[in-house]
Order: C-alpha cells, then structure tokens, then sequence
C-alpha cells in the first residue's frame, strides 16, 4: 500500500523589523553612551566608573522627611514651582551662603532633576534660528535640548593643559567668534562636568562682559557646586558677578551633593522674567516634580549636618588614589578640581581611539569608564581622551584601583 506522500512544507514569512520612528531632530544624538557604557559594564563584570552616580546612600535625614512626608498624605500634585517648604529652604541657603535675597515663590522654580532645569530653560528661552553657545565637551542634555528648541548650538572648546597638572583652559578669542546677532543664551557648566574644571573669576568675567554687550543670558549648570576640592579654586555663580543677576539662570540639584541622584529634584533660580521663560516650558513638560521627594528635599538642605563635607573628603581621596593609579600605568591626567569625574590622555598605551580603549577596558581589564568624543561636536577632538567617575565607595575604588594596574 502507498505512503501518502508529504504535502508542501508552508515557511513563514519573516516579518520585516520596523524602521524605528524618530524624528529627526534626535537621529544624531542616536542612544545614550552611558547606558551603552553600562551594559558593557554589566555584562563583562566590570567595576562601573563610567556612570556618574554613587553606589552608596545619601543622608537618613533626607529619606526620613519624605518618609513621613507620604504617611501624612502629601500625595498628590505639588505646586507648579515646588512645594513651599522647598522653595523657601533653597532660598535660605542661597542667602546664607552670601549669594543675594531671592523671593522663593517668584524667582525658584523646581524641577525634575537638573536635567529637566537645563530643558526647561533653553525650550522657554530660545526660538527657531536662535543660537546657545556650548564649551565642549559637554553634557549631552545641552545640545538635545537646542535640538528640540530649533536652534542651533556653536561651540567653544576647552582644551587640556601641555601637562597633567593643570585644567583645561578655553581660547578668549574663540569665545568672541562664538558669539553672533543670532546668540540668546550661553551655557556655563561650572563645575564642569566631564573635564573636573572650576571655571576662574577671570574666565566669567571674561564671560559676563560678553553677555553684558548683547543682553545674552547665562544658563549656568551649578550641580556640582558643593563638590570642590581646592580652596584655591572655588566655585563662583555667575549670577553674583557685576550686572549679570539680571541676565543668569541659575540651574542645580539635591542628587550630587547627597548623593540622591534617583530621586530627581532639582531646581532654577532667576529673576521673574527669566523664571517666565522656565516656568512656561516646565508647566508643559512635567508641571510638578515628586512631593514627599521634596520634603525630604527640604530637610536635607536646612539640616545637612556634616554629609556633604564628608562626601568631599571621600571624593577628593578617591581622586587622588585614581589620578595615583592612572598615572603609574601611563596615562596623563588632568586635573580636576571639582566634580566626581577625571579625564586622562590614553593616547600612550597605543590602544586605539577612546571606544576601542573603553571597550578594552571593560572586556579585558574589568573597568568601565566613558569615551568622550561623544560630547564633541568633531568627535576626533576627544579621540584620545577617557573619563573616569570617581564617585564610589572607598572599597569600591580600591577594586578598580588593583584591576587599573594590569594596563601597566
């Protein structure tokens, strides 16, 4: 008896992978190096200096005060410009640290997290056509954020020093080609943030007479204010310079200098008409920010007690240990006198550009760390750079430190 014989196998069809849908105005800002960074991190085991949060806990004081902010039912929406208790604890330490009165109602706005400050303040400010001046390398937010506003960021670069033992410095001259009739605003990230330069008096004055001339506004990202290491280089806001009160948005945050980086709260200060330009993009973005998050906000600013001067000095340890290690492998590093992050030169050991080498990093030494080029606009200028957060426990470093020396 015949075998019925097998019909026609039916394979399917693969079904195409969409085209990812992105406007345009994003395509070349393409994913986040950090998370990219991370992954790799995670994947190969290695100890995480790439992103810049700490892997510890900040101050019980903070967590407490939100804590019992939620048990007694602040559970809803917050006012617009930030609980009261917040917006008048800002404006306390903005006195007492002998930075000027400031109505905290009219002139504090807060916000989620620095990030969305720095948004909030280019998306109010500036109009199709518009230009916003950026030092690189710079933080990413910056130019995404000019993206979105439809204008167009120039930029001035900061340059490292001949040598490891200074900061890197920016060309005065390039600085006033920089600025156009078309420039609105300029972007001073002081502390700065990947470099680990405090920018000089000479260097904001240098900044504000320029913004004097045009009537162009500072948007300065102050995050890493408390995070200085130097008494000879301290942190100065731009806003208290000769004639730029009136002219400064004044951007920064709870998550650096305690250590909260995931609860989000951050906060501009600015004279009412500048606060109108932050306010009319914040009530449209994210309206209000966490309420319990900040009362505990709240809290940890009028009581700090010795959290952040403790923070310092684990912070300026680590940097002095990772700047130690680094160099005895044969790397030339640069100075940083404030943030959580130190760039080097790598250029020496002969292991390609700055991915190759945090790739090499990552997969065969078991260290993560960040290649800069992407926060160039000529990504060649960051080719041989690399940039470390030193922002960890002590136990934590002292892992990284032991697997760095197998570079040597």
């Amino acid at each position: 008896m015949s075998q019925p014989q097998p019909g026609p196998v039916s394979v399917p069809t693969p079904t195409p992978t969409p085209t990812p849908r992105v406007a345009q105005r994003f395509v070349p800002f393409g994913g986040s190096i950090f998370a990219e960074m991370t992954a790799l991190a995670v994947k190969h085991g290695a100890v995480n200096l790439s992103q810049g949060f700490p892997d510890f806990d900040g101050p019980e004081v903070a967590k407490g005060a939100a804590i019992e902010a939620i048990r007694a039912g602040h559970a809803q929406y917050a006012r617009m410009m930030g609980v009261p208790t917040l917006n008048q604890a800002i404006a306390e330490s903005w006195a007492e640290r002998g930075f000027g009165v400031v109505d905290p109602d009219a002139c504090i706005t807060v916000t989620s997290g620095c990030s969305e400050a720095i948004v909030c303040s280019i998306l109010g400010l500036l109009n199709p056509g518009d230009e916003v001046i950026v030092f690189q390398p710079y933080f990413d937010f910056y130019t995404a954020a000019a993206a979105m506003a439809g204008a167009t960021a120039r930029f001035v670069t900061l340059r490292p020093p001949a040598s490891g033992n200074g900061a890197f410095t920016f060309d005065a001259g390039e600085l006033r080609r920089a600025f156009t009739a078309r420039t609105k605003a300029i972007v001073v990230n002081t502390p700065h943030n990947p470099t680990g330069k405090v920018f000089t008096r000479e260097e904001l004055e240098l900044i504000a007479g320029e913004c004097l001339k045009r009537g162009v506004v500072a948007i300065t990202d102050e995050v890493y204010e408390h995070l200085i290491y130097e008494p000879g280089m301290p942190h100065i806001p731009m806003c208290t310079l000769p004639g730029m009160q009136d002219l400064t948005i004044t951007l920064s945050s709870l998550g650096k200098s305690f250590s909260l980086t995931g609860w989000k709260i951050g906060w501009a200060i600015a004279p009412p008409h500048l606060t109108a330009a932050v306010r009319a993009a914040h009530q449209f973005i994210t309206f209000s920010s966490a309420t319990p998050l900040q009362h505990g906000a709240a809290a940890a600013i009028r009581s700090p007690g010795d959290s952040v001067s403790r923070l310092r000095e684990l912070f300026r340890s680590n940097r002095d240990r990772l700047s130690a290690a680094l160099t005895a492998v044969g790397l030339t590093v640069y100075a940083s006198h404030g943030t959580y992050f130190v760039m080097a030169d790598h250029s020496a050991l002969g292991l390609g550009d700055d991915r190759a080498f945090c790739r090499y990093l990552a997969e065969r030494v078991g260290v993560a760390a960040i290649p800069p080029s992407v926060f160039y606009s000529d990504p060649a200028l960051g080719k041989n750079l690399v940039r470390f957060a030193y922002c960890k426990k002590a136990e934590t470093m002292d892992e990284a430190i032991r697997r760095l020396g197998a570079l040597g």
